[in-house]
């Protein structure tokens, strides 16, 4: 058992399915895609009101991905710019490292400037949708304890008044400091960095230039980053012995804003705040009835703008999980795969991550000129240069256990890996992308092959009971031949023959897709019930009566 401060007595008592600390962008995110599930859940936060100020700059298509599963995508695009670049510069101004990827296989831009803020805002208005997600402001978090049963957890109010909760599961999404990693006395492994950074807002963009750049400088590196609605964002290295007092003086910011500006005095300024970039994990992710995502699991430096899109990873991952757990349909042995899967990938980031801060900020000067020398030459070897501009360093997901099934002896497979995202034809002849008829929901997903072929009555039963969709593509010319038509099955045709070509590349024709939208497991039909049966014991899926009903697909 887990517990602080058990003197206290609340008054008032509510029971929920899944309690959630935190109304950050994590948690907002949980509660979404739990609501839409079904799930009770109530998400407390010890602020009055949303974060107001500027904090997260880059979305990657991951979490816009993560958007769209909730419904909210389109709320969130206008807040974005797509396409973003990200360049390296010399103190002269060359571009040494130019990331500008191009590619769209998750269905949407792989760098995308936003303002954190009004996504938050797009995710919190959100959750009116559901009246099984409540949300309350001002609540401190004065004490919890778990059992076997669930979790209390116990509340002060604005007013000093006590609020008790009991929840079968509490998700924390209380940041990088968060009191209940610490309560649990969760280890918080890593560093912090010696160098802390001035963060300036600026509105009506006085550069006005697209993309971001950071500028590798010796004396003092900065950043420059062209936002959504008209905002720049400058960030100066602190020097030893400057405080942010001292900074935020006029003729001290005046001395920081010349270097990037002619006139640093015409400047409409919307705030200035000194951060410290810390690169540290946390031992586990889970203790029993509590589980950690987002900042209270893991932080990292700002340079590859991943803390915010890793904590985008947690929530999808660990929200389809835990509302099968919470909706009767899994054991909570699924639950252990939440770590099993995320920890490794989230570490890889830090780790990027740092190494990016010691390229724009090497310790010793030296550093910074073999660094430059270097770059100069690599940048004119064709391989290495699409290695930056494809942002192929980037770690990309890949899940080597969890809830998944792979094949030892298969090299270079797809399963724990993100499925891609094409645009597809329905028989009605609307073009859409390929979640927009999956839904929150898995997949089985046959080229040219019925899905449903290779499959028991009871594992259809089983996997309709989950919301599964099953669907046959073919090719687009293919799509309006009607004898085809399989009773519960959806056509698609592939729009941009980027399926037929992804199904080309493997040794398998049907993908078990997961809500997360990971491969979970790959296939023929002949051996689809197989796969399907070592899946549904890697998740601890329940039994199901083969006698459910069918579900009609549009």
């Amino acid at each position: 058992m887990t517990t602080i401060n058990p003197d206290i007595q609340p008054a008032v008592q509510q029971s929920v399915q899944v309690a959630i600390i935190g109304a950050g962008p994590v948690g907002l995110m949980m509660a979404n895609y739990l609501g839409q599930m079904g799930v009770e859940v109530l998400v407390v936060e010890k602020l009055d009101k949303l974060i107001d100020y500027p904090r997260a700059i880059g979305i990657d298509d991951e979490a816009l991905r993560a958007m769209q599963s909730v419904g909210l995508v389109e709320n969130v695009l206008p807040h974005t710019t797509p396409w973003h670049a990200m360049r390296f510069l010399t103190p002269k101004g060359r571009c040494f490292a130019d990331i500008q990827p191009m590619t769209d296989e998750f269905g949407w831009s792989r760098r995308n400037a936003f303002i954190q803020p009004q996504v938050d805002a797009v995710m919190y208005e959100g959750l009116s949708r559901f009246p099984n997600v409540r949300v309350l402001f001002s609540r401190e978090l004065e004490a919890f304890s778990q059992n076997s049963d669930g979790v209390t957890i116990n509340l002060q109010g604005p007013e000093g008044q006590r609020e008790t909760v009991k929840a079968d599961w509490l998700v924390a999404c209380d940041g990088g400091a968060s009191v209940v990693r610490r309560t649990l006395n969760v280890p918080f492994e890593g560093k912090t960095a010696p160098n802390k950074w001035i963060v300036i807002d600026i509105a009506n963009d006085p550069l006005s230039t697209p993309h971001i750049y950071l500028c590798c400088d010796p004396v003092r590196p900065y950043v420059s980053a062209a936002l959504p609605h008209g905002v720049r964002r400058f960030e100066f290295m602190v020097m030893p012995g400057e405080t942010e007092e001292q900074l935020s003086e006029p003729h001290n910011m005046r001395r920081l804003l010349s270097k990037v500006l002619p006139n640093p005095d015409h400047v409409e300024l919307i705030r200035q705040r000194v951060y410290t970039h810390n690169a540290r994990i946390a031992e586990r992710f889970r203790v029993d009835r509590v589980l950690l995502a987002g900042d209270a699991a893991h932080i990292m430096p700002v340079w590859q703008g991943q803390g915010y899109n890793s904590g985008m990873r947690d929530a999808f991952n660990l929200a389809w999980k835990l509302a099968l757990v919470v909706n009767g349909k899994a054991g909570e042995r699924l639950l252990n795969t939440y770590q099993q899967e995320r920890r490794d990938h989230a570490k890889a980031m830090i780790d990027l991550s740092v190494t990016a801060g010691n390229v724009l900020a090497p310790s010793k000067r030296w550093h910074g000129n073999v660094r430059d020398g270097i770059s100069w030459v690599l940048n004119y070897i064709p391989p290495v240069k699409r290695y930056f501009l494809e942002m192929r360093f980037k770690p990309m997901p890949q899940y080597r256990e969890g809830a998944l099934v792979i094949d030892p002896r298969a090299k270079n497979s797809p399963v724990g890996k993100m499925f891609i995202q094409p645009k597809v034809t329905r028989e009605s002849g609307e073009v859409t992308l390929l979640d927009d008829v999956i839904g929150a929901n898995f997949a089985i997903i046959g080229w040219g092959c019925n899905p449903l072929w290779g499959m028991s009555e009871q594992q259809i039963a089983r996997w309709r009971a989950l919301g599964t969709r099953f669907i046959q593509v073919v090719p687009e010319v293919q799509i309006h031949t009607l004898q085809d038509n399989v009773e519960g099955v959806i056509r698609l045709g592939d729009t941009q023959n980027r399926l037929k070509t992804w199904f080309a590349a493997q040794d398998a024709s049907l993908a078990v897709i997961r809500p997360d939208r990971f491969v979970a497991a790959l296939a023929i039909p002949q051996t689809l019930g197989n796969q399907l049966n070592q899946l549904a014991s890697v998740m601890a899926l329940q039994a199901v009566s083969s006698s459910a009903p069918v579900e009609k697909v549009a």
